[in-house]
């Protein structure tokens, strides 16, 4: 508690937003900056992973600081509902991002209360606008005036909040089925930017919150530099079944340059979805759309034993011998232990020893 007593007698204020800001007019039109490339996140020269074991005191406050600029929206497409983040605080993905299937998104940073993100959601499952919910959440909270918030609902209805009390510079924007937020930034363009970049972004939910916060980055970012980020995008389907409807769960925890992580782990989750609807289509028997999946997620990450591998069993397995050699083949050069890992599939009843046989022969050597 002491902490952010000491940080509270610090601060300057940065706005009066006594209540969140749930309209706002467009933005002046403004090109999005483009990400720098070796000076991407300041500090990077300095950067070096601290050595000292993880302390086992407990936090004196559930407000954990995490200081950093975030975007919630939703796709007016799909209704897809997201959220994402980048800070220079460690693991911010695990405090700042809550989305559920079907029913919102939210933010919540600066000095940060983690249970806006429960308690946003459970109002939003209710029937509660995300305006009405956060405006209740924060009448309740003694210590709004240091929060940072960012609501969205599975209608589109968004809301941003930014205390008085939070660092300088300090913005939050809501425009048509997205709001940003940012505090302790280097200058007053990271937020106007961020808007302008999701506005002209192309492509799904994922691009459009990739782009924003490149170009929060890229206008100059948080004040001390870049360590983690992290992307959570659900559906916008309400089920029984809401494991099933989470699109994207990505985190850096702590890196020189998450950002540009974050954009590889994206990539690589698309490659890994391919691999899994060509499985589906394995088990349907369509082995046109099944080998047109894995070849797929094969030019996404190019040269990925895992991905290589059960794509080819799994097609040689359905005696698509033609598609599935030249990806058992990647497996096999990269390292021999795929040939015994297929010759184990035999006894566990996922490949038959006449095909085991036959694609160690061909792709690989005994």
């Amino acid at each position: 508690m002491m902490r952010l007593v000491l940080a509270l007698a610090l601060i300057a204020g940065c706005k009066d937003a006594a209540k969140p800001e749930t309209h706002a007019a467009p933005p002046a039109p403004v090109e999005a900056p483009k990400p720098r490339s070796n000076d991407y996140c300041r500090g990077l020269d300095m950067y070096t992973p601290g050595s000292a074991p993880m302390s086992t005191a407990k936090p004196s406050s559930p407000t954990i600081p995490a200081h950093t600029f975030s975007v919630v929206a939703r796709d007016p497409v799909t209704g897809d509902l997201g959220v994402a983040v980048q800070s220079h605080y460690f693991s911010v993905g695990s405090v700042v991002t809550w989305a559920e299937p079907g029913v919102g998104a939210v933010a919540t940073q600066s000095f940060v209360e983690p249970a806006y993100g429960p308690k946003g959601l459970a109002l939003m499952r209710q029937g509660t606008s995300a305006p009405d919910a956060m405006a209740k959440l924060l009448a309740e909270d003694k210590a709004s005036d240091v929060r940072q918030l960012g609501f969205v609902d599975a209608q589109g209805n968004v809301a941003s909040h930014t205390g008085a009390k939070c660092i300088a510079y300090a913005a939050s924007h809501v425009g048509t089925n997205y709001a940003v937020q940012a505090n302790i930034m280097a200058n007053d363009k990271v937020v106007p930017a961020m808007a302008a970049a999701f506005e002209s972004a192309k492509g799904d939910l994922a691009d459009h919150l990739l782009a924003t916060l490149d170009a929060a980055q890229a206008a100059g970012g948080d004040l001390r530099g870049c360590q983690s980020a992290a992307l959570l995008i659900v559906s916008g389907n309400r089920t029984d079944t809401p494991w099933k409807e989470k699109k994207f769960d990505l985190r850096v925890e702590d890196s020189a340059d998450p950002l540009r992580e974050l954009r590889r782990l994206v990539v690589l989750a698309r490659a890994y979805d391919q691999v899994n609807q060509g499985d589906l289509a394995v088990e349907k028997g369509d082995q046109k759309a099944a080998a047109e999946h894995y070849t797929a997620a094969t030019k996404l990450h190019p040269g990925d034993p895992e991905i290589s591998y059960w794509a080819g069993v799994a097609l040689a397995t359905n005696n698509n011998f033609d598609a599935a050699m030249p990806l058992l083949k990647v497996a096999f050069a990269a390292d021999p232990s795929w040939i015994e890992l297929t010759r184990r599939l035999v006894p566990a009843g996922l490949i038959p020893q006449p095909v085991a046989d036959r694609v160690i022969k061909e792709a690989g050597t005994r």
